[in-house]
């Protein structure tokens, strides 16, 4: 079923200004949270994006990336301020190629009124699905 939802682009970027991006969205649904061990640590918001959705505009050079373990995804990161905007990467689960965009970074959003979801990565439980509520702490 195709969505009447109108595309809306959202800019946003990092917190010193070097880095600035767009994004084309359908609202704010699929926002997501994860606590495998790197997301617990940047504590990104994050929704997935098809890559044509995400327009890099300003700070190509002012960005490091990161990349771990299976290599599923390199995480894009301002070198002047430290702020995490952005993942690339490939898995056939979200549709293949994606991008991963920190929504909070998105200038016109506040997080808090985010409808979240979570992931348990932390323990590699994606076959769980996402849920509605945080996963226990412990």
């Amino acid at each position: 079923m195709e969505t009447t939802e109108a595309t809306e682009t959202h800019a946003g970027g990092c917190h010193c200004g070097a880095v600035r991006f767009e994004v084309q969205m359908t609202g704010f649904d699929g926002a997501s949270r994860c606590n495998c061990s790197v997301c617990t640590k940047i504590a990104a918001t994050a929704r997935v994006v098809k890559p044509a959705a995400f327009t890099l505009r300003a700070g190509e050079d002012s960005l490091s990336s990161y990349e771990w373990g299976a290599k599923i995804s390199r995480r894009f990161f301002c070198k002047q301020c430290g702020v995490h905007c952005y993942g690339r990467g490939y898995l056939e689960e979200v549709g293949g190629d994606f991008v991963s965009v920190n929504l909070n970074c998105l200038d016109a959003v506040d997080p808090a009124q985010l409808a979240v979801i979570y992931w348990d990565g932390r323990h590699n439980n994606w076959e769980a699905g996402p849920r509605r509520t945080p996963w226990p702490i412990s």
